[in-house]
């Protein structure tokens, strides 16, 4: 998820499209929480890591 994130943030910035530099912002926060609390041991989702 953070690696699509960041694949759309630069799309978005080189095409000068506005929505996916959004969008890529928001998978990116997403995926670093949810890499956060799976590396801390706390089951999301029913999922204990996320990677």
């Amino acid at each position: 998820m953070i690696i699509l994130g960041i694949i759309l943030l630069i799309v978005g910035f080189v095409a000068k499209i506005a929505i996916l530099w959004t969008i890529g912002i928001i998978l990116v926060v997403i995926g670093a929480i949810l890499f956060l609390l799976g590396s801390l041991g706390h089951a999301v989702f029913g999922r204990r890591h996320f990677w």
